[in-house]
This record gives C-alpha cells, structure tokens and sequence, in this order.
C-alpha cells in the first residue's frame, strides 16, 4: 500500500505544471523535412523584404551581385536558394538592386526563377550571352555602387572567385567597372542579421540541442569504469543522425579529475578516456536544424558511491563561470567592437577576482558565423579584422569562455569551459533556450 501510494504522488506531481521533477527532458518534436523547407523559403521571402532594403540603405549600396558556380559556392548566395536547391546551378547570378524608396529589386540573371524571391531576367534567345546580359541588367538601372563579396578578414564575405570577379569586370563597360566595391559589410550584415521569425523556431532548435546532451551525459549511455569518452561521442554523432539532422564539426567529450595532470593544450586535446566516479566531464557539441547551427558546452559530474549531489567546490566553480558570462554579456553596447568587449570583459572579470579566458562567437547561418569574433583562445589581446567589426542589433552569439579555479580538494586548477548560444536584441542580452545551471548528474538523483 506504502509503495502504491508513493507511486500515486509521483503521477500527481508530474501531472502539476510547473513542478520541478529531477527527470531527463524528452525529445521536442523534429520537424520533417518539408516542414523545415517551407520554414527556410518562407524566412527568405521575410528577410528579402525586411533585411535587404535595411542593409543596403546602411551600408549606401544601390547594386549587390552574387555570383557562384556549381560546387563553389559563395556562402552567402547558399543562404539565398530556395530550400529545394542545394547549390547553384551552372553559373548562378544572382541581382539585388535599391532604388533607395519601395522595395528592393531581386532578379535572376537566369532563364528561370530561383525560387520565389529572385525572378527570371534573361531571354537567351534575345540574348545568348549571360555575361551581356547581366550587363544589360547593370546598365537599365544605372547603379552608383556596385558590392561583391571580396574580404581581407571574412571568408563568409569572401564569396566571388578570382575567375568571376575578372570576368565581372571584362564583361562591363569601364564606368561600371570602376563603380565596383567591397560588398564585406553587406555579407556579414546578411548573415549575421536574425528575424523574430528565426528567433521563435531557434529556441527549439537548442531544445533538441540540449537534450541530446542531456542524454549522453546520463546514466543511460555512461557506466562508469566502462564508457569512454569517445563513445560518448559517438553516442552524440549517431543519435543525431537518427534525428535526420546534421552537425558541423566533430564533438567532444573530455575529462578533468582530480588524479590527473595539468590542464591539457587547447591545440592538442586528450584522446579515448575511460569515465570514472568523481570525474568532472565537459563537452564540446553543435547541432544544424533547420538552416540554424548551435554550439554549446556543458558538464556533468559522475558521482562517487554515497555522494548524492554535486561537491560544494564544484558547485562554486560553475557559479564562477556563470558570472564571467554575465559580466561578458553586460559589456554588449550596440556599435562597440568585439574587440573593445573583450578588453572590457577580461578587465572586469580580473578585478572581479575571477581569471578568465574568451573566446566568444557569432552564431547563426554558420557556427562559426559573421559577425565581430570577441577574443580567441590564443589572441587575448584583440583579433585584427574580424574583432573590430561592430556589434549590431539583432544578433546571435556563442557566449565561449573559460574561467580557471583552483579546486583545494583536488590541490589544483581546473579549467571551468561554459558555452551557451544567446540573442542581442540591441538592448539585452538573452540565452536562447536559457543555460546550464548546474552541472548533470550523472547517475540522475
């Protein structure tokens, strides 16, 4: 009777919204691959009428050309097929154009339409030639500007290769030639910009991120004494493959314990460990759903027998880590540089006590997307180039960092590694689906 009535409670207490279970998150739901595809054409269309026009006044271009072929593709253009496509199709030219009041113009130097936003305009029969006719197009409207994707510091904004910017140029008259420009600024606004209608779906994007995390850090794939921390990897690598979703690096699953050595290099991690009671675990994961990537770092911590709950010094090393996140994102001020941030980020944390390494990055389109890098893990005086590119609204970012702490028990540091992805909205700072705040258990109490 005593254990039909506990039994009782427990459906009574997960039927009341609200209630905090200690239990593993279920799998959301995984949108089908149509579903997805309409998501993605239908945020084109939105981004088409809103970004473009809003980019192009920014940056005072009047004329943006994208230019790839097959199997070599600018990064940007890839953002800018239909979902049905997945590449461009023998030389794909894509035209933008801004008469600086209505709508943005988007045509197709093609004899089709390239999904519902770029619309057909080349008749080869009338014109044979598409370079010509590309010209032709030019010409009709007569743009002051003309933006490429040529970069120093982007690769993202790097798109347009050395034959097509050469041919560009042969194919105009030198007038327009010479109006040629640098379109760096408009491929990173581009990619970098996120709308609310990503930002609604993005949240669930990390949902599924974060459970299969939750999952591998779990007594259902780790035994100690038994798993290693490759098969956590693995364990990662097939479970998102049976979701249908994709990856865009290789995870990683590793171990900081009180009987090892010093921290390892970041340039040269440790390989297969086998997990143990009292080991300190971290990974390294990001998943690609629906057009959108995610990068997080969590940690677990794998009981010893007795224990019941996470040691206080583990406790304290997670809440200094937490707080050099929040005083990283208190710095966020629309127009200042990543590298500005970092400097003011690593000065507060230091004379908060804490000591702090940042490595902070957009996130988006890419993982490692546009936008202004704030520190690298080996550059923690500033990155030329791409840290000093301004932090604009409505942006999204992986808060990466690490604090170091000396853990008295185990008579050494550790290297306390945290990364959540969040949103910029130009006023706050947001986490996406929210973020670590304890570290699992593992087995779950």
């Amino acid at each position: 009777m005593k254990n039909t009535l506990c039994f009782l409670l427990l459906m009574a207490l997960l039927a009341v919204p609200g209630t905090c279970v200690l239990a593993q998150s279920e799998m959301p739901k995984i949108l089908s691959l149509e579903q997805q595809g309409a998501l993605e054409d239908a945020w084109l269309q939105r981004r088409a009428e809103t970004v473009l026009p809003a980019l192009m006044r920014r940056e005072g271009i009047d004329m943006w050309l994208l230019i790839s072929r097959e199997y070599n593709e600018d990064p940007v253009l890839e953002t800018m097929l239909p979902s049905k496509w997945m590449g461009a199709r023998r030389t794909t030219m894509l035209v933008i154009y801004d008469d600086g009041e209505g709508p943005v113009e988007t045509l197709a130097c093609a004899r089709y339409d390239v999904g519902d936003v770029f619309k057909k305009a080349w008749d080869k029969e009338a014109q044979p030639d598409q370079w010509a006719r590309l010209a032709e197009i030019i010409a009709e409207r007569d743009p002051g500007k003309i933006a490429v994707n040529r970069s120093v510091d982007f690769g993202l904004a790097d798109g347009i290769s050395a034959y097509h910017y050469e041919k560009l140029r042969e194919s105009l008259p030198a007038k327009y030639a010479d109006r040629i420009v640098s379109g760096e600024r408009l491929a990173i606004g581009w990619l970098e910009t996120r709308i609310p209608e990503e930002m609604e779906v993005y949240q669930h994007v990390m949902q599924v991120a974060h459970t299969i995390i939750e999952e591998a850090f779990s007594e259902k794939v780790i035994v100690p004494g038994v798993t290693s921390t490759d098969e956590v990897v693995w364990y990662m690598r097939e479970r998102v493959r049976a979701l249908g979703l994709g990856i865009w690096f290789h995870p990683t699953v590793d171990v900081q314990r009180a009987e090892s050595g010093e921290l390892y290099a970041f340039s040269g991690r440790p390989g297969a460990t086998v997990i143990h009671h009292g080991d300190l675990l971290h990974c390294d994961f990001g998943i690609t759903y629906c057009g959108l990537n995610t990068d997080t770092q969590h940690n677990a911590y794998v009981l010893r027998p007795g224990e019941t709950e996470l040691p206080d010094y583990l406790k304290e090393a997670q809440r200094q880590g937490m707080q050099i996140m929040d005083i990283l994102t208190d710095q966020y001020a629309n127009g200042r540089s990543g590298n500005d941030i970092l400097k003011r980020a690593l000065a507060a944390g230091k004379a908060a006590g804490l000591r702090p390494t940042i490595y902070t990055h957009p996130i988006g389109y890419h993982g490692h997307a546009a936008g202004p890098t704030i520190g690298l893990w080996d550059q923690q005086g500033g990155v030329s180039g791409k840290g000093d590119y301004p932090l604009f609204p409505n942006t999204a970012y992986s808060i990466e960092l690490n604090t170091r702490v000396y853990i008295e028990e185990w008579g050494k540091d550790i290297r306390m590694m945290m990364e959540e992805d969040g949103f910029w909205d130009g006023e706050s700072f947001r986490y996406i689906d929210g973020r670590q705040e304890t570290l699992y258990l593992i087995p779950r109490q």
